[in-house]
Order: structure tokens, then sequence, then C-alpha cells
């Protein structure tokens, strides 16, 4: 059984930085991408920003300069800092990932959501 745990988050005010973090554990051959996606109220979910296995990122426009991921590759680790952050930031933040586990048939390619965490930017 894989689990993806998500911390971090909370409320902050305009300009203010949030660290989010979340980890891969379980039995899992490899990662080959991990990041964050967002879902505001009312709208689909989009992607924040990704990290794939050899270190290339992609980031939504919308936060480019203002958000770093990363990723920890012996803890199965990535984060998400986001700084200057706006009232349009306020949303659940989902992190995500692809990756390869074991079976009984062979190695496996899944992916997993973590449950979520609010982030709210308000004054």
């Amino acid at each position: 059984q894989v689990d993806l745990v998500e911390s971090g988050g909370g409320f902050v005010q305009p300009g203010g930085s949030l660290r989010l973090s979340c980890e891969l554990s379980g039995s899992i051959i490899s990662i080959n991408v991990m990041g964050w996606y967002r879902q505001a109220p009312g709208k689909q979910r989009e992607l924040v920003a990704v990290i794939g296995s050899g270190g290339s990122t992609n980031y939504a426009d919308s936060v480019k300069g203002r958000v770093t991921v990363s990723r920890d590759y012996a803890k199965n680790t990535v984060c998400l800092q986001m700084n200057s952050l706006k009232p349009e930031d306020t949303a659940v933040y989902y992190c995500n990932a692809d990756f390869v586990v074991p079976s009984t048939t062979g190695p496996k390619r899944q992916r997993a959501w973590g449950q979520g965490t609010q982030v709210t930017v308000s004054s």
C-alpha cells in the first residue's frame, strides 16, 4: 500500500509565505514526477508546479517567480515554497505523484493524490 501525506498550509496575509510538504511512502520502485495542483472554489483543479525524476520543473504562469518546487529523492518528498502570496492563491492544494510499484505481474505504474491542504490568503 502506498500513502501520500501532505503537511503545511494554513492562513497567511497577502505578501506572506507558506511551505507545503508531501511524502510518498510504501513499496515503491521509482518515482517519475511529483508536484502540486490546486483547486479554488468553483474552479477546476489546476497545475501549480511539478518536478521530474531528473530535476526538471514546470510551473504555472500565475506562480512563476513566487513559487519553488523541490524534491528530496532520498526521502521521497516534494516541497512547495510559496512566497509573495496573493488572495487568488487561496485554494485547496493537492500533492500528486506518478510512480512505479511492484506487482505479481511486474512493475506497475500508478498515480496518487494527497488528501489536500487548505491555503487561505487574506487580510
